[in-house]
């Protein structure tokens, strides 16, 4: 942000004063005003609105938009807590569940994961019944010689890799596939062991919902 200039908004009735340029979704979680998200990373350029959970309605606007791609402006009026707001995140969410192995007492994640704080605050079981789950295979990779990866736990968010790119100044990691086989993938992975992905971790800690961790050895 290169403003000083502060503007004020309301939203859910809450009138708040953030500095201009903010994005809204940040906006409304530095006042305490939760809005469910999961590729949102504080300081991101170009946000990728991939989990289609950030939601809100704009006054003026003719449907709910997703906050992360939203610049506040001055007596902007927000309302993050409308039906087809909950209705569209709802459904995000049990997408992103049909494609998800449940598992939470093996996950490193478990208690901290971004999706069981989602799943809690729109009040859906982590185990949809009106969907097929279709699960990708193999359960592991482990290209990476110092890190695993499981496909069946990640959300595509892309978090992971923004942080190694911003880290590193080129990210290690990329998507790879296509629609139900997009991955995330070590590309040049065979040259990993001259990098410091030991050391650094930061896809690791980044990571929501423990999709990416340490090998064990």
């Amino acid at each position: 942000m290169n403003s000083d200039k502060m503007v004020r908004l309301l939203v859910d009735n809450k009138a708040i004063e953030v500095e201009e340029g903010t994005t809204l979704l940040q906006a409304c979680l530095d006042n305490g005003i939760y809005i469910p998200n999961l590729c949102y990373v504080h300081g991101m350029e170009g946000r990728p609105a991939s989990c289609r959970m950030c939601f809100v309605e704009i006054e003026g606007t003719d449907k709910p938009v997703p906050s992360c791609t939203i610049k506040v402006t001055d007596r902007m009026v927000v309302k993050t807590d409308t039906a087809p707001v909950r209705r569209l995140q709802r459904m995000a969410l049990q997408l992103l569940l049909s494609v998800h192995h449940v598992a939470c007492k093996e996950c490193p994640a478990n208690k901290r994961c971004e999706l069981q704080r989602i799943a809690g605050f729109l009040k859906v079981g982590l185990k949809p019944k009106r969907l097929e789950q279709i699960l990708k295979a193999p359960e592991t990779d482990q290209v990476s010689p110092v890190l695993d990866f499981y496909p069946n736990r990640c959300v595509l968010c892309g978090r992971c890799i923004f942080v190694c790119g911003k880290t590193h100044k080129q990210p290690f990691l990329t998507f790879a596939g296509r629609g139900l086989d997009t991955v995330i993938s070590f590309y040049g992975a065979k040259d990993l062991p001259s990098l410091p992905c030991e050391k650094c971790l930061d896809c690791v800690d980044v990571c929501p919902v423990g999709a990416i961790v340490p090998r064990q050895t």
